[in-house]
C-alpha cells in the first residue's frame, strides 16, 4: 500500500539551566491565570516560565512572545522571565463595555473619549476610545473594539469601536465573543476591504487566451443548499475511445489574491473559515468568496483544474492539471442530487448517475486499499428569523456527499503526488501536505482490549493490520449496541491530521500522498497549494524557506476554528434544551470520568454530564479506567460507554456552555432499597 510510518524524532528537551546559561531569547506563547500571573511555554522545554504581571510588556493571554530568563530560584522551582516583544497576538478585538471619562480640567466640554473595560475572566487593562473612534457608540454601551496600538512604553492601549451590539443580542454576542476568544477577527480592515472592491470582475480575454477553455464541457456544481461560496464544479464528456473525461474545477483564488498584501496577510492570519449554526466568519471578505470566485452557475469563471480521463470501468489513464475557465451549467444541492440517483430521473440524470457509478467504485477501492471507513454525525440546527434553534437534525453522508467527497479526493491526491515528485537542487520541493500519523499506541493497546471484551480481535502488528482490523470491527458492529462506543473510541486513538512540508503521508485514507487543492475559498492551505502548483507548472520555482512556519499556523488555526464550531453548536444546544427543563430522554452514554459520566440523548444528539454526586443516595461508584465505566461499590451497578439510559434535564447554564442531567431511574431505586432495608434493621434489633 506503500504507507509511510511516521518518523520518530528525539526528545530533544532543554535543561532549564543550559537556557539560563545562555541568556538567549525564547519564543513561545503567554498564558495569563485568573490571578493574573502568566506562564509562557516554549516548545521542547519541560517547564514553562514565570512571568509576573509588571513584565508582560503589552502582551496578553494567548499572545506569541519572545521572554527571556530573568532569574531561577535554587531548588528546582519555577524559573521567572520577562517579555521582550509581542510577535503576533492572539486576538486584537474584544467585546465589552464603554465608560465615558469627563474632560479634565481645561479641556473643552465637547472633548469626549471614552475608556473600554472586556468582558474578560483574563486581566487585561481598559482601552483608551479617543472621540474621533468611537463610531456613535454612547456611555455604557456595550460593544466589539479593535486594539490599534499600544506602546510599551506604559502608555494605555489605544482602539476604536467596530460595532455596538444592541439590548437584544445577547446570542449574536455569544457567537462573536467565541470567534474572538479564539482570535478571529469579526471584520477585514478597511485596507482589505478597499484591496478586495479594487479586484476587477471582468475577464479579460488575454487571461482567457492564458487558459484552458472548457466553457463548451457540461459542467454543474453540488453543494449544501445554503452555501453561497461555490468553490468546486465538476464537468463531464465522453470521449472518442469510450472513456470519459471528468473535470474537477475548483476555484482560482490565487489568480485574485496578490501575495503580500493586506488583504493577503488578513486571509493568511484567519487561514480558514469558521462555521457556525448561524453565520460564516470567512477567511476573504464576501466580495471575493460569494462574487467573484465563485462558480456559481451562467457565469464565466477562473479555475484551477484537475482533468482526468477515465476508463468505463473508472480507472485513471492519465490526468492533465492547469489553469482553466468554466461556465457552470447548473447549480445541484446536495439533496436534489440525491433524489437523482435514487430515482434514476432528473436533469443531467445520466451523467449523473455515471458520476456516482464511477464514485462508489473509487471508494470502494480505496477501503480495500487501507483507508478507514469512519463514519460520524454532524449535528445541524433549524433556526428561526433570530437565529434561535427550533430544531435540531443530524447531517447524513449519502452518495451525493460521497460523489463530491471522492473526486475531490483524487484531485487532492494527484496534486500532492505530482509535486511529490520534484526535485530542487536534490532536495524535495517544500510543498505543504496534510498528513495523517499512524495511530497512538498508548491509545491503541487499551482501546483494543475494551474491543475484545465485546469479541472483536484486533491486529497491532503493523499499520497496515490496524486499518484492516478497523474496518473489520466498524464492519461487525454496525447495527450493534456497541456501535457508537467502540467508532468514537476508536476515532480517539487516531492522531490529528495537520499541514506540514514533511511528507509522511495519510493514514487514514490510505494515502501516501496528499494536499489540500480542492477549497481555497475557506482555507489558506489550498491557496499555498495553488500558488506552488502555477510556479511548477510555469517552470519557475522559488522554494518557500518560511512553509513550514506557515503550515504549523494554519494547522493552529484549523484547531482553533474546530474548537469555536464545538462550542457554537455546544452553545445552540444549551440554548435549545432550555426549553426542555424537567423532561425526560433516552440518551447513550458517551464519555466516562472519576467524577461523573457524559450521557447523548438520542433524539437531538445533545450531551450532558450526570454527576456521581447525584448517584450518592443510590451507591458510591468508581472509575474503572480501562473499562471506561463506572462501577456501584456496593451494587455493582455499571454505567459503561455506550449504555442506554433515561435521563432528567436538570440545568442548562449558557455562560459555562453545560447541560446537567439526572439519571431518572436512580431515586426510584434508591426508594426501593431504602423500602427492603428497614425492616432488615427492624428485625435485627
Amino acid at each position: 500500500m506503500g504507507r509511510k510510518n511516521a518518523k520518530k524524532k528525539k526528545n530533544s528537551r532543554e535543561k532549564p539551566g543550559t537556557v539560563a546559561s545562555n541568556n538567549k531569547l525564547l519564543k513561545g506563547s503567554l498564558e495569563i491565570t485568573r490571578a493574573g500571573m502568566g506562564f509562557v511555554t516554549i516548545e521542547n522545554m519541560e517547564t514553562d516560565i514565570l512571568i509576573r504581571p509588571g513584565d508582560f510588556n503589552t502582551a496578553l493571554h494567548g499572545d506569541k512572545v519572545l521572554v527571556s530568563i530573568k532569574e531561577i530560584k535554587s531548588g528546582g522551582k519555577r524559573m521567572q522571565g520577562v517579555i521582550r516583544e509581542v510577535l503576533t497576538r492572539k486576538r486584537v478585538e474584544f467585546i465589552g463595555h464603554l465608560e465615558f471619562a469627563k474632560p479634565r480640567p481645561g479641556e473643552p466640554a465637547t472633548k469626549t473619549y471614552a475608556f473600554f473595560i472586556a468582558d474578560m475572566d483574563k486581566p487585561m487593562p481598559d482601552i483608551y476610545i479617543p472621540q474621533g473612534r468611537l463610531n456613535g457608540a454612547k456611555d455604557k454601551d456595550r460593544v466589539v473594539v479593535r486594539l490599534l496600538s499600544w506602546d510599551s512604553g506604559g502608555k494605555r492601549p489605544e482602539g476604536e469601536v467596530i460595532s455596538i451590539l444592541g439590548e437584544e443580542s445577547g446570542h449574536d454576542a455569544a457567537m462573536k465573543e467565541l470567534l474572538l476568544e479564539q482570535g478571529f477577527s469579526l471584520e477585514f480592515s478597511e485596507d482589505a476591504q478597499e484591496e478586495s472592491a479594487r479586484i476587477p470582475e471582468l475577464i479579460s480575454v488575454d487571461e482567457i487566451r492564458l487558459r484552458k477553455d472548457m466553457r463548451d464541457v457540461l459542467t454543474f456544481t453540488i453543494d449544501p443548499a445554503d452555501a453561497k461560496d461555490f468553490d468546486d464544479a465538476i464537468s463531464i464528456r465522453p470521449l472518442k475511445n469510450g472513456g470519459y473525461e471528468i473535470g474537477v474545477h475548483i476555484a482560482d483564488v490565487s489568480h485574485y489574491l496578490e501575495q503580500g498584501t493586506e488583504l493577503d496577510k488578513e486571509s493568511y492570519q484567519r487561514a480558514t473559515s469558521v462555521y457556525l449554526p448561524d453565520r460564516v466568519n470567512p477567511m476573504l471578505p464576501e466580495h471575493i468568496s460569494n462574487f467573484l470566485c465563485s462558480l456559481r452557475p451562467k457565469e464565466d469563471k477562473l479555475t484551477f483544474s484537475a482533468i482526468f480521463q477515465l476508463t468505463e470501468r473508472g480507472e485513471v489513464k492519465q490526468y492533465w492539471l492547469g489553469r482553466t475557465v468554466i461556465h457552470s451549467n447548473h447549480r445541484f444541492t446536495y439533496e436534489e442530487v440525491q433524489a437523482i440517483i435514487e430515482e434514476k430521473d432528473g436533469l443531467y440524470k445520466d451523467e449523473i448517475l455515471l458520476l456516482n457509478d464511477f464514485a462508489q467504485k473509487m471508494r470502494k477501492k480505496r477501503f480495500q486499499h487501507g483507508a478507514i471507513n469512519f463514519s460520524s454525525q454532524e449535528v445541524r440546527f433549524r433556526l428561526d428569523d433570530k437565529g434561535i434553534p427550533v430544531g435540531i437534525m443530524v447531517k447524513e453522508s449519502k452518495e451525493a456527499h460521497q460523489l463530491i467527497e471522492e473526486f475531490m479526493l483524487l484531485a487532492n491526491r494527484t496534486v500532492a503526488e505530482n509535486i511529490s515528485k520534484i526535485k530542487v537542487n536534490g532536495k524535495s520541493l517544500p510543498f505543504p501536505y496534510r498528513v495523517h500519523d499512524d495511530p497512538d499506541e498508548e491509545k491503541l493497546i487499551p482501546f483494543a482490549a475494551f474491543a475484545k471484551k465485546f469479541g472483536h480481535t484486533f491486529d497491532t502488528s503493523s499499520p497496515d493490520q490496524i486499518a484492516i482490523s478497523f474496518n473489520q470491527l466498524l464492519k461487525d458492529v454496525k447495527g450493534k449496541p456497541e456501535q457508537h462506543v467502540l467508532e468514537q473510541l476508536g476515532i480517539r486513538t487516531m492522531s490529528k491530521a495537520k499541514y506540514t512540508t514533511d511528507n509522511l503521508g495519510h493514514y487514514g485514507l490510505g494515502f501516501t500522498n496528499y494536499c489540500h487543492f480542492t477549497s481555497p475559498i475557506r482555507r489558506y492551505p489550498d491557496i499555498l497549494v495553488h500558488r506552488i502548483l502555477a510556479e511548477v507548472l510555469a517552470g519557475d520555482i522559488r522554494p518557500d524557506k518560511k512553509l513550514e512556519e506557515k503550515c504549523k499556523h494554519c494547522s493552529e488555526r484549523e484547531r482553533a476554528a474546530m474548537e469555536t464550531e464545538r462550542a457554537a453548536n455546544k452553545y445552540m444546544q444549551v440554548l435549545y434544551m432550555k426549553n426542555y427543563l424537567g423532561e425526560e430522554f433516552e440518551g447513550v452514554i458517551s464519555g466516562v470520568a472519576s467524577f461523573g459520566f457524559w450521557v447523548e440523548t438520542i433524539e437531538h444528539k445533545c450531551e450532558g454530564l450526570i454527576s456521581v454526586n447525584s448517584l450518592l443516595e443510590y451507591d458510591e461508584f468508581r472509575h474503572v479506567e480501562e473499562d471506561y465505566c463506572l462501577v456501584g461499590r456496593r451494587s455493582g451497578k455499571k454505567f459503561r460507554m455506550g449504555d442506554k439510559v433515561w435521563i432528567r434535564v436538570v440545568a442548562a447554564n449558557l455562560t459555562k456552555r453545560q447541560l446537567d442531567y439526572e439519571w431518572i431511574v436512580a431515586a426510584e431505586i434508591a426508594a426501593e432499597k431504602t423500602e427492603e432495608e428497614v425492616p432488615k434493621k427492624k428485625r435485627k434489633k
